[in-house]
């Protein structure tokens, strides 16, 4: 069977791709449906974009890469599919924008989207083998128990990176890349929790609160969650995409109150007031609790020196914290890196070396930041490609 197009991977850039590049295209996955990611996305209401969403929400080898993309492709039109669709949404917080009703919906679109362009979707379809011929790719596939044969101009790597392995990610887009002398850079998990030693936070999981988590290279201001296996929570997601193992986590747990300033004119009104009293009107009571034998919290408010409360301050403004590791690919929203972006068009996002081959969506070394900026990528990623594969035809 020939096609124009075969996109292996039914998920945002895949689908995206496949609306956009014509007729006579067939998208495969081995998933039993389409858009699984998408759909258990945002808690199943998928946060599909990001209104602020730019180049500097990136991660890569190039950051310059993403820039063509994104630009052609904007929030703003994927916004404008998605009313065009009638589909209800809201902006959550911090530009994230998520479906009122369920994250089936945004599926539902881009499965319409296909058919209308006439491309076909082939559900729980395993791919056993792609070659390379002079004028395209031939493909070996297993379909209800059948192997069949596939040819193909343009094949599109779609299938994503490693990520949530139980949802079916098996880094088949890394592999096809590999077999084509295309480079890759270091794959690891990104937006995933962090791990600490065996008990560690277990007294303080479930609590949670606003705070500012740095290192070297980024800092975050999002909500920290204490879980019996670390830490979680937005700004611990964030920040795991440029933390590296070994490294120390400085932990701001009031990042937006002067607390020197506050705590010596709270002792300086008089008072016999406990320290973790005063403390508990600022941090969870369960964390005051928990980190009252660290700090030596004992004691009233007016029995602490000029350079006690000094020492306190910083510690609970500069909590230094080394986790023993992440959750990994279990739990990971995304893999950072992939395909080197060094190999491929930023306009059509097809592969220098191997003419009809392209790379879209979470295979390429181009990962966002939490909230809706890497659904932004296989929507600009996919469209790139798939316009790119259209002109092509005309």
């Amino acid at each position: 069977m020939e096609y124009q197009t075969i996109i292996l991977g039914a998920g945002a850039a895949g689908m995206m791709c496949a609306a956009q590049c014509g007729g006579n295209a067939l998208v495969l996955d081995h998933a039993r449906a389409p858009g699984e990611k998408i759909r258990i996305s945002g808690g199943g209401r998928c946060n599909f974009t990001n209104l602020f969403a730019g180049p500097e929400n990136f991660l890569s080898r190039n950051p310059h890469f993403c820039k063509s993309a994104l630009a052609r492709y904007t929030q703003w039109d994927f916004i404008d599919l998605v009313n065009r669709h009638g589909i209800a949404w809201h902006e959550k917080t911090l530009g994230q924008l998520f479906c009122d009703g369920s994250s089936k919906q945004i599926v539902a679109l881009l499965v319409q989207e296909l058919q209308q362009a006439g491309a076909e979707l082939w559900l729980s379809t395993s791919v056993r083998e792609v070659e390379k011929t002079t004028d395209g790719f031939r493909l070996q596939v297993e379909r209800e128990g059948t192997t069949r044969r596939l040819a193909c101009r343009n094949l599109v790597l779609a299938s994503g990176g490693k990520s949530i392995p139980k949802m079916g990610a098996t880094g088949l887009a890394y592999d096809i890349a590999r077999q084509f002398g295309l480079a890759m850079t270091e794959t690891r998990a990104a937006l995933v929790p962090f791990t600490f030693p065996e008990g560690r936070f277990k007294p303080l999981a479930g609590v949670s609160l606003p705070a500012r988590l740095s290192t070297a290279r980024a800092s975050f201001d999002e909500a920290l969650l204490f879980t019996h296996r670390g830490l979680s929570g937005p700004a611990v997601l964030q920040l795991s995409s440029y933390w590296r193992e070994g490294e120390a986590v400085s932990v701001n747990l009031i990042p937006d109150l002067a607390l020197y300033d506050l705590l010596r004119a709270r002792r300086q009104a008089g008072g016999r007031k406990a320290l973790t009293t005063e403390l508990a009107r600022h941090l969870p009571g369960r964390l005051v609790e928990a980190l009252t034998p660290e700090l030596s919290l004992d004691g009233n408010l007016a029995d602490q020196s000029d350079a006690r409360l000094e020492t306190l301050c910083a510690a609970l403004q500069n909590w230094q914290l080394t986790p023993s590791g992440t959750e990994g690919y279990r739990t990971a929203e995304v893999t950072l890196g992939g395909i080197d972006t060094d190999g491929l068009s930023s306009k059509t996002m097809q592969a220098k070396t191997v003419p009809g081959l392209y790379a879209i969506g979470e295979a390429v070394d181009v990962t966002g930041w939490l909230g809706g900026y890497n659904f932004q990528w296989a929507w600009s990623s996919g469209h790139a490609a798939g316009t790119a594969i259209a002109a092509s035809q005309n």
